[in-house]
Parts: structure tokens; sequence; C-alpha cells
């Protein structure tokens, strides 16, 4: 798949909103691929397409979930919406061919998850990073992300986990199973 052919498909299933995001996230996924020497090609594809389920309505998302065989965690079916991470990485794969490394860090671009590899830290951090991004402290994860990944990781999965308590919302398994995978493997 081409970049410029994943656009318009894009164009016409994204909000202009999501699809800006997704093209910063392209963009900061293409700049964190050049520093680490990543497949920029790859980076760019996921940073474009990590969102493609993000707008399904919550109950297509169960309901395509359960129609694919796509396991649903408790914390998911409380809150479906993160399940775009999930759908989206099963969509690209049955219909734009991307590989199952490429999927698995679409896939985890939301909660994060163990054994994440370079590819996967990039598309999360770039999810949150990119310069549709105004939140306080970006500017810090921005520059953190380019010369510590793991540890700008690591403040974003705290930041994380700081609102869902504040919240008093559900912490999803993979983001705190993510988050010790990285203290305990630095």
């Amino acid at each position: 798949m081409e970049i410029e052919e994943l656009k318009n498909v894009l164009k016409n299933k994204l909000s202009e909103k999501r699809f800006f995001h997704s093209i910063c996230v392209m963009e900061m996924c293409e700049k964190l691929a050049k520093h680490y020497n990543v497949n920029i090609e790859e980076a760019r594809l996921l940073g474009l397409a990590h969102d493609i389920a993000k707008e399904m309505p919550s109950d297509e998302k169960l309901k395509y979930a359960k129609d694919n065989n796509i396991p649903v965690c408790i914390v998911e079916r409380y809150s479906p919406t993160l399940l775009h991470a999930k759908i989206g990485a099963d969509i690209c794969k049955k219909d734009f061919g991307f590989s199952d490394k490429m999927c698995r860090a679409i896939s985890l671009h939301t909660t994060g998850g163990e054994n994440m590899d370079l590819l996967s830290k990039i598309l999360f951090i770039a999810d949150g990073i990119g310069l549709d991004r105004t939140y306080e402290n970006v500017d810090y994860i921005r520059d953190l992300a380019f010369k510590d990944l793991d540890e700008s990781i690591l403040y974003m999965l705290n930041l994380t986990i700081k609102e869902c308590l504040e919240r008093n919302s559900p912490i999803h398994t993979d983001t705190i199973l993510a988050r010790n995978w990285l203290l305990m493997n630095k």
C-alpha cells in the first residue's frame, strides 16, 4: 500500500480532525523512524492508519470484534473506544496487507504492551506527541522521545495511569504490563 493511496482511503473514512491527527502522527513517526533508524515507510503507514477504526461507534466496535474473533477484555467492554486499536490492526491486515509486526504496533498504540519493539514504541509515543497535541508538558515529552524513547513512553504511561486514577476509571491491563516491562528492562 502506498501512502497516497492510503490517504485517499482515510480522507473518505475519517473526520477532518481525525485525518489531520493521523497526518501529524505520520509525520512524527517519520521523524522518530529516521532518528532511531527504523523503516521509514512502515512508520509513515502506521502513523497514517493507526486510527482507522477510531470513529466507529461503540456498538459497531463490539460487533466487529465478535464477528472477527478479536478478544475483548473487561476494560474494553466497559470502554469500547479502546478496541479501535485492535480493530484497526485487523482492518490494516485484511484490507491493506500490513505485516504482523505493523499490525501489532497498531494494536498496542493506545494501551502499550509488554515486549514492544521499536516500531511499536515509535507509534505509541508519536500518537501522543504529534504536532496537533497541545497538552501541558507535551514539548518536554517530544524532546524526551528523541533522547530516550523508553523514558518518554514511561512518562506517557504514567500520565495515562494518573488520569485514570483521577477520573476513577479502569486502567487497561496492557498499560500496567507495558509500564512494568519497561521498568524491569531498563
